[in-house]
């Protein structure tokens, strides 16, 4: 009989565990099948049964546990974020904000931080697609010396609503119609336009949300920010407001709205597979994250509030300053036990972090500690490896269910005096280290009766949707406006669009004018504004086009080759590409290579009809004569580089390839270049110029 040894080790929080080892194979018990209980199981194929053709028994203990595990396995998804994407990684600090704030992460230049992001959709279902238009979180759990800060926010600066009370109902607007479940993962839908066109504060929100913002490139190409307005506090306890932004390393990137519906098709999962892919083979993320620090004094001199979730203060007043960076390093072991379980709260933060009077993030406060409950189960959940701290966590809470912990002794309150008998006391409050609320004067030196009311300047709905729309570049505020007419022509409501129009007006003539002419109605009247709109200087800072990075680093480049291809021709795209940072993938009629004109056969990463050129942020065509003839008659292969011009990339091609580009519609332009010119330099950027040669745009 094989003799079994026990291994006895520490875990990170010096719990014991024992494993067995096996001397008969010399590995350790994982790799042997077994029961939740520890036990070894010979058949895993076929259930206990009397006899070859009888009744399954109830005795069989190892059938029962499974289906029953299998049974529990789904747990409630989120009721917005449902859909999520994750990643492991650090903080690496720049330089001290001792200055500015006791936060252990922001004291020693160099030091890395672990955390946890994780990237989501908002409206639609665990199951639904990657590429909707649509707001994208962006959370970051850090796990500091002094405890968690969860830093939860979206890809969009601003939010639809000033207070909380109407979270509810923005989200079951958004959400698919209850009568109907239908559609999922849109906001091209009655109820929520009805709510829209109500809701004059929603309006600076809609301009992102209608805007390419809501169609990120990759996950890896979108900004982030915290949205509200924080506090810093430093040691001496001076308290300075901050808001919170994640700028990425490659820039911004968005798709187009054509490219976004054909993206959908093509891969349901695009943006998670991007993820997961730039960290496998080590192009890991990286965001550096910025700080809009200002005091009491300025937030009084501006013509709004800055307690206003629906307001943003412009980069070109008060300059982000970069104090660190964000790397992704490490993909998920599992998805579940990680990025579906991750339970992120703003109201996890720590000492030299403190909130305002946001009444938005006030809110957000009690909700997202609620839902945790409802969805792990357990008040236990801060217990689970993704949400446990890093640091000592001693308490006086007890039991529940789920609980991991085995607390000893019987000191479970406080005070006591145990510890005057030789027992152990337990834990004691921290009045000199311990997080102390700042006194955030004048602020919450508010006074007055309680009141159902919201502050005079959050009455200004139209400033900052102005202010957006006039810092947008031509073709961004076509995009916006095409956004409009899109989405109202799906409501079937008969004064919706024209409420909504009227509420644009407030906005900019133009815009308004140019949705209406879009949907054939006739302009409505201007809706009264409740606070006249002030002006503002544009913010080049919110244009994608105007800030996109002309670099291929971090970047995909489809090359479609066939039999026949120039294999010298090849070699040297290839290596034109891989030098400037980016990432080719070859694309072949056939799976299993091309045989190309040295006679060897090149494998290729994709097959033609099943790699669509959206999924490439630049192509290159490189084909022989006899290849041309064929695939020009192939309807794939004429769409495939069709898309890739309507999606306003880069094309780069041999001279062979010229009859497919003709057919395809291709007309020369800045973007198509043959492949005796810098092609990596042209893959770099998009073309915006020929957009209306392409596609007629509101």
């Amino acid at each position: 009989m094989a003799k079994q040894t026990f291994e006895t080790r520490k875990g990170e929080g010096g719990e014991t565990h024992q494993q067995v080892s096996d001397d008969s194979t010399g590995t350790a018990d994982t790799a042997r099948l077994t029961t939740n209980q520890g036990i070894r199981i010979t058949d895993n194929q076929n259930s206990l049964k009397a006899g070859a053709r009888g009744p399954t028994l109830l005795e069989d203990f190892v059938l029962r546990e499974k289906i029953f595990h299998f049974d529990h396995e789904r747990i409630p998804e989120r009721i917005v974020h449902a859909r999520g994407s994750g990643a492991h990684g650090y903080f690496e600090l720049f330089e001290s904000l001792a200055d500015i704030t006791k936060a252990d992460l922001f004291q020693r230049p160099g030091e890395k931080t672990p955390l946890f992001a994780r990237f989501s959709t908002v409206a639609g279902g665990a199951g639904s697609v990657d590429t909707p238009r649509d707001v994208r979180g962006f959370a970051v759990k850090f796990y500091t010396r002094q405890g968690n800060w969860d830093l939860v926010g979206n890809n969009i600066p601003v939010f639809f609503i000033q207070d909380a009370m109407k979270f509810p109902d923005l989200v079951h607007a958004v959400k698919m119609e209850s009568d109907r479940a239908f559609p999922q993962a849109g906001s091209a839908h009655d109820t929520f336009w009805d709510f829209a066109s109500l809701m004059p504060e929603s309006t600076h929100m809609l301009m992102w949300a209608m805007s390419d913002r809501t169609l990120p490139r990759s996950l890896r190409m979108m900004e982030g920010f915290g949205v509200h307005t924080f506090r810093l506090v430093n040691a001496e306890g001076k308290s300075t407001f901050v808001k919170f932004h994640w700028k990425p390393k490659l820039g911004i990137q968005s798709t187009v709205w054509d490219e976004a519906l054909k993206l959908q098709a093509a891969d349901n999962d695009y943006h998670r597979r991007d993820l997961w892919e730039a960290i496998a083979v080590g192009n890991f993320p990286e965001w550096e994250l910025g700080l809009q620090l200002f005091d009491q004094a300025f937030a009084d001199a501006q013509p709004y509030d800055v307690l206003d979730a629906t307001k943003l203060i412009p980069e070109e007043v008060i300059p982000v300053r970069i104090v660190g960076r964000m790397v992704l390093d490490r993909n998920p072991d599992n998805f579940f036990a990680e990025t579906e379980q991750v339970a992120f709260c703003p109201a996890n933060i720590v000492p030299g972090v403190d909130f305002s009077n946001d009444p938005l993030l006030q809110g957000r406060l009690f909700s997202y500690l609620d839902t945790q409950k409802s969805r792990l189960g357990t008040a236990n959940f801060h217990q689970i490896p993704i949400n446990a701290p890093k640091c000592p966590v001693m308490n006086f809470q007890r039991d529940g269910q789920m609980q991991m912990n085995v607390p000893r002794g019987r000191a479970n309150y406080e005070p006591n005096s145990l510890a005057d008998h030789g027992e152990d006391g337990g834990p004691r409050e921290c009045p000199m280290t311990g997080f102390t609320t700042s006194t955030g004067r004048p602020e919450h030196e508010e006074e007055g009766d309680k009141l159902r009311v919201r502050a005079e300047l959050f009455a200004d709905h139209y400033s900052h949707a102005r202010l957006f729309w006039l810092s947008q570049q031509p073709a961004e505020q076509a995009h916006i406006a095409s956004s409009f007419v899109f989405e109202l022509s799906k409501v079937q409501l008969a004064q919706v669009p024209a409420r909504m129009i009227a509420n644009l007006r407030n906005v900019d003539e133009e815009l308004a004018k140019r949705v209406a002419e879009g949907l054939a109605i006739a302009l409505p009247d201007k809706k009264p504004a409740a606070r006249e709109p002030v002006s503002m200087h544009p913010s080049p800072a919110l244009s994608i086009h105007a800030n996109m990075k002309a670099v291929l680093t971090g970047r995909k480049v489809g090359v479609l080759i066939a039999d026949g291809t120039d294999a010298a021709e090849l070699k040297g795209l290839l290596a034109e590409i891989e030098k400037a940072g980016g990432s080719p993938f070859l694309v072949s009629p056939r799976i299993g290579g091309a045989k190309l004109s040295d006679g060897k056969v090149m494998k290729v990463d994709g097959q033609l009809a099943g790699s669509p050129s959206q999924l490439f942020d630049a192509v290159a065509v490189v084909l022989s004569n006899a290849a041309v003839e064929d695939l020009a008659k192939q309807a794939v292969a004429i769409q495939w580089v069709m898309d890739a011009f309507g999606h306003l990339k880069a094309i780069g091609s041999n001279g062979a390839a010229t009859p497919l580009l003709e057919k395809a519609g291709v007309v020369p332009d800045a973007g198509v270049v043959g492949l005796d010119t810098y092609f990596a330099k042209a893959a770099a950027s998009r073309y915006w110029d020929r957009e209306p040669r392409v596609r007629v745009l509101a």
